[in-house]
């Protein structure tokens, strides 16, 4: 498989999500974008230490994430679970980490690789809380070490010894306090209604010293969080979970195949669609530009190359009229006299006039939130060369982008709370797309506003369910054989204000479900490409431009490779 091309190997959240139901059991659940699914909608990940890190993805400490949540589905019993929580949030927290922990205590000992992903994993979740000093403040420490202590008493792993001495102490005080329960939960580890009467008594221990060391009464309660009353706690004290306030029964109904609920829109009064051009003033336009094609220069791509493999991949036969004066096919009328006046002539036959033509409309939906100014600077050179090769190639394409108008929800947020901040009110920003370059417009004409993909200024937070289905209408509008959508960005939708207001997987899931529509309509062909380890989950049809960047060329050749492959589930008109 590694003499593959690129494209076809097996993706690796592919192998994660094989691996996931190999040992779960469960055939519904999946691994994609460093996101677990269970069916199309994502599963929330209530352990610290299986969250997506910060960063490029570590494939072995990621396979440890996926085989601790197939361990807790294999093991745990949600509707038990559930019952036995704690109400107080403190506690509610606590008791989500050890029945993980629990569930991964139970590895069989025929997968002795489990174990060891799992306790990489585990170490590298410490090491990363350590250094991002997270373990400085009193209840970050304390909660550090009853995660630490707990895991090695269930699981017999030795606490890591480069943090051991930071926890001696605190281990030490807390031995008294929790001792009995920890003898419990060791002793009851494989059944999960007696394990769950000491857990309380651990997590109702923890939840009183951590009041005691000054933690908010609710660490995450939306309306605060939106304020930023607790917004120190949270960004300083990444083990903070959502309190159990019904969410956890949408999810046992989401592993049945239940619906999700429908996705809604506080206000669209602030809603925009903008023409680049009229967002950046002209000189800096120019200035962009200037600078755009000093970077495509020294890149030097073979922009005449891939216009032709375009326009041969995108080929379709079209019929223009006859050519006459043939020896064989059908007789022209209008040489039928000859056979009088020349009876020995034999061309009086004509064929039909058949040439090949791209008939097609491309168009690239680009991310723009923040963390893609990261990667403008190569995009804009590959996005800048395919539109250009696409235009050369005849076929029609457009350039568009997705972000917010503000900030932390500006005046749909400003709103909201004028009106008494009614709960769950839905998508809580401005919205706003942006056209980089129209399928009406050339790439030539549209130049200077492509070169805007290198202003900063324009990217903020991401609304996704709603861009892909106005690129979708805005395809359909178009008169084409074949009508491709290239969806480009780096993570899952994510705008803070709707997610503090609202079921943080409120815009993810919408995301998934308007991709779900679209591919089931087939009308639109859709690919994700991913910036990073992974593409974006969702698509059928998925390429990734991971690190280190190779040449330009090397990243548009492997995404043509992308778009060749036949479409899944979805069909061309």
């Amino acid at each position: 498989m590694n003499g593959a091309p690129a494209a076809m190997r097996p993706r690796p959240d592919a192998l994660h999500g094989a691996a996931l139901r190999a040992v779960s059991g469960v055939p519904t659940l999946d691994w994609r974008g460093r996101q677990l699914l269970v069916g199309r909608r994502p599963w929330p990940l209530g352990a610290p230490h299986l969250r997506p890190f910060p960063g490029p993805a570590d494939l072995r400490t990621l396979r440890g994430a996926t085989d601790a949540v197939a361990l807790r589905h294999r093991h745990s019993d949600a509707t038990s679970h559930r019952r036995r929580c704690p109400a107080d949030a403190l506690a509610h927290m606590v008791f989500e980490l050890l029945e993980q922990l629990r569930c991964e205590s139970l590895v069989p000992a025929g997968l002795p690789g489990v174990r060891r992903n799992m306790r990489r994993r585990f170490e590298a979740w410490s090491q990363a809380y350590v250094d991002a000093g997270l373990a400085d403040s009193a209840s970050g420490l304390l909660l550090f070490t009853a995660a630490q202590v707990c895991r090695a008493h269930l699981s017999g792993d030795p606490v890591p010894e480069a943090i051991a001495d930071r926890l001696e102490a605190t281990r030490a005080g807390l031995a008294p306090l929790l001792g009995v329960a920890l003898a419990g939960m060791q002793r009851e580890r494989a059944h999960q209604a007696a394990f769950a009467v000491h857990a309380r008594a651990y997590a109702d221990a923890i939840a009183g010293l951590l009041r005691q060391a000054g933690m908010p009464e609710a660490p995450l309660t939306h309306d605060d969080a939106a304020d930023g009353a607790v917004e120190a706690a949270v960004a300083d004290f990444r083990f903070v979970d959502p309190p159990p306030d019904g969410r956890d029964a949408a999810a046992a109904r989401d592993l049945a195949g239940a619906d999700a609920p429908d996705y809604r829109v506080y206000t669209r009064a602030y809603d925009r669609e903008d023409a680049v051009e009229t967002l950046v003033r002209a000189q800096t336009l120019r200035e962009l530009r200037l600078d755009l094609d000093r970077r495509v220069g020294r890149a030097a791509p073979n922009v005449a190359r891939l216009a032709r493999e375009l326009q041969a991949l995108y080929a379709r036969p079209q019929h223009e009229g006859h050519d006459g004066a043939h020896e064989e096919g059908r007789i022209d009328g209008r040489r039928v006299a000859l056979l009088i006046t020349s009876p020995s002539e034999r061309a009086l036959f004509m064929r039909d006039r058949v040439v090949t033509r791209a008939d097609a409309c491309v168009t690239v939906l680009l991310d723009c939130s923040g963390s893609m100014k990261a990667h403008m600077e190569r995009l804009a050179v590959r996005l800048d060369v395919l539109l250009r090769a696409l235009d050369l190639a005849g076929i029609e394409s457009e350039l568009l982008g997705y972000t917010t108008a503000a900030w932390n929800g500006g005046r749909c947020r400003r709103d909201w709370s004028r009106g008494g901040r009614p709960r769950q009110p839905g998508r809580l920003n401005e919205r706003q797309h942006l056209v980089f370059k129209s399928a009406a417009r050339s790439w030539r004409r549209s130049r200077a506003a492509i070169a805007a993909l290198l202003r900063p200024e324009l990217f903020r937070e991401g609304l996704d369910g709603e861009a892909i289905a106005w690129a979708c209408a805005r395809l359909r509008a178009r008169d084409a054989a074949r009508r491709v959508l290239l969806l480009v960005g780096d993570g899952a939708a994510h705008d803070a204000a709707t997610v503090l207001a609202n079921d943080p997987w409120l815009l993810e899931q919408h995301r998934l479900d308007t991709l779900a529509r679209e591919e089931r309509r087939g009308d639109v062909e859709l690919i994700s490409l991913g910036l990073g380890a992974e593409p974006v989950a969702g698509c059928a049809r998925v390429h990734s431009w991971a690190d280190p960047e190779p040449s330009c060329d090397a990243d548009l050749r492997g995404l043509l490779a992308a778009l060749a492959l036949p479409p899944r589930g979805a069909s061309a008109r």
